[in-house]
């Protein structure tokens, strides 16, 4: 990168699982960060939290908060979101948020550099961060759209607990041991905190992620159909998403099948064409068992794609297996990338 000067950056949510990958990002990256700020709610406030090896403390997060900050990257929760990153536009900021508050919203870009970066330019003060989810499938879908069209998505997710938070992964964890020593155990998080009902996740897969909508959908389900559309700018993509919540502590795995619009497309130029993707990283060899699978994508910015293969009826049918760490490209790792690309751009000076 070849700024020219550093950035005041804030990040809110600092003691979160996403708000700690965050800062692990910007310090590997060695974003270019004249100051500093650490928030989050007034629980969390006072909380010692290391950077580049030098110990900051975490203020919670008021109007305030944010005068002199270039950069605000927000990952605390809707409600924060709704109530604090106007704010920080007001006081000049320009805010990348990682809920859902402002992702549909018709005036906020909804961004993955791979994809729609161009986006950036539109912005109001704040540039949503897509669902975990919905990020890592679109990444591997663009170069597809781009040489051959895209028609229809079917996607199956098998999503990991992380993406619930670290209470949900300790819950797991403990579950865990308690059904490996024969204990008693209550479950009270999955699969929505505070819902009617909590079930298992220790082996078990739970086919709901957030809450059900009229339409028998959940409301995982409904982001990852409507930010697909409004990323790649087409409303009239026909998606269709079922969500699962698997026992893995990080990175989610989705077994999506699409249509093209060209006919006579082999997989094996599907391969090539993906080998070479920004953000790709193809493994498909199945003849020795190589394909992507969450244990060894942890801790990896990249979306990891495998098991490409042509539908056995339907010609301009694909099948395909993608799988990233939700925590990292699905969360931190696309809010950083958003961030560098506003400097990149010009956007942010």
């Amino acid at each position: 990168m070849a700024e020219t000067r550093g950035f005041h950056v804030a990040v809110v949510g600092a003691t979160g699982a996403v708000g700690q990958q965050i800062l692990k990002t910007l310090e590997e990256r060695d974003f270019p960060i004249e100051k500093l700020s650490l928030l989050s709610s007034s629980r969390s406030a006072g909380t010692k939290v290391s950077y580049k090896g030098e110990s900051y403390t975490v203020c919670e997060a008021k109007p305030e908060s944010f005068e002199g900050v270039d950069i605000a990257l927000f990952s605390a929760g809707g409600g924060v979101s709704k109530a604090l990153a106007p704010e920080a536009v007001t006081r000049g900021a320009i805010v990348v948020d990682n809920t859902s508050a402002f992702r549909m919203d018709e005036n906020t870009p909804l961004v993955v550099p791979e994809v729609n970066e161009d986006d950036l330019h539109k912005h109001n003060g704040i540039i949503a961060n897509p669902n975990c989810s919905t990020i890592q499938m679109v990444v591997a879908l663009e170069p597809v759209r781009k040489q051959y069209g895209l028609d229809k998505v079917i996607v199956s997710t098998y999503q990991a607990v992380s993406g619930s938070g670290n209470a949900a992964v300790e819950e797991l964890n403990e579950q865990t041991k308690a059904i490996i020593n024969g204990e008693a155990f209550k479950p009270e998080i999955l699969p929505v905190k505070g819902d009617k009902k909590h079930f298992q996740i220790a082996f078990n897969a739970v086919p709901q992620i957030d809450k059900f909508v009229d339409n028998g959908f959940t409301f995982e389900e409904m982001k990852m159909i409507n930010e697909t559309k409004k990323i790649m700018h087409m409303p009239e993509l026909s998606v269709a998403a079922t969500c699962v919540r698997l026992p893995i502590a990080t990175g989610h795995s989705e077994s999506v099948y699409f249509e093209v619009d060209s006919e006579g497309v082999s997989a094996q130029e599907m391969k090539e064409l993906l080998k070479d993707a920004p953000g790709v990283v193809l493994q498909d060899d199945p003849a020795n068992q190589i394909y992507p699978m969450p244990a060894d994508c942890v801790g990896k910015n990249d979306v990891f794609v495998g098991r490409i293969r042509k539908d056995l009826d339907e010609d301009r049918g694909f099948h395909m297996w993608v799988v990233s760490d939700n925590l990292l490209k699905g969360a931190a790792w696309n809010s950083v990338q958003i961030a560098e690309s506003l400097i990149r751009l010009g956007i942010v000076k």
